[in-house]
């Protein structure tokens, strides 16, 4: 097994993480005001990830994108990875791929201190990706554990299409599931909550 393989069901029976599912978590998170350059970025990119309608079109238009401007305006105080081989334990099958991940470091050559986990929903299907996100959140919480990072206690999540994104929070072991989804027709919104995962550990 791998964190692909990973459902909510087999998440909570392996681990035994909580789930709790509240509408609006992270409703009260502020809008970031939008860079015009990156608005025009998403204007041309959107309707094309659209037309193309593949997941690396999505990955690579919208996804990558939106996690480039957090790092910009963050100052590049924190790092991000896409399709990293984050292998934590594989006899609990914490091993795999992660489609991108955002680390509370500067480092990009080498991963310290993930506090975000971000996995992109396959056949845009976000809820059944979201025991793969959660794995990603556990591997990351023993990471920074078996670092002694003890400040990066609290681990975030996210399963995006790309134009919708479902946010998520983990506190000891419980995991907190957003009900509500965020479009990219607000992309103020949904790096607000982003820098906001980010701030909380940085």
């Amino acid at each position: 097994m791998s964190y692909k393989d990973f459902d909510l069901k087999t998440v909570t029976q392996q681990f035994g993480v909580r789930l709790f599912e509240q509408e609006g978590l992270f409703a009260s998170v502020p809008c970031t005001s939008i860079n015009p350059l990156f608005q025009e970025i998403l204007h041309e990119n959107v309707p094309l990830a659209r037309a193309i309608n593949t997941e690396k079109a999505r990955s690579e238009l919208i996804i990558a994108n939106v996690l480039v401007e957090v790092r910009k305006i963050l100052k590049h105080h924190i790092s991000f990875f896409s399709g990293i081989d984050f292998n934590v334990d594989k006899e609990k099958s914490l091993n795999g791929f992660c489609d991108f991940i955002i680390s509370a470091s500067s480092e990009q050559l080498l991963l310290n201190s993930p506090i975000i986990a971000i996995v992109e929903a396959k056949n845009e299907n976000i809820i059944a990706e979201l025991g793969t996100c959660i794995a990603e959140m556990v591997a990351a919480k023993l990471f920074n554990k078996s670092e002694g990072d003890a400040d990066f206690s609290r681990i975030y999540g996210a399963v995006t299409t790309g134009t919708a994104w479902r946010f998520l929070k983990m506190e000891e072991w419980n995991v907190f599931i957003d009900l509500d989804e965020y479009f990219i027709e607000e992309p103020g919104k949904i790096l607000g909550i982003l820098l906001a995962m980010a701030a909380y550990n940085g």
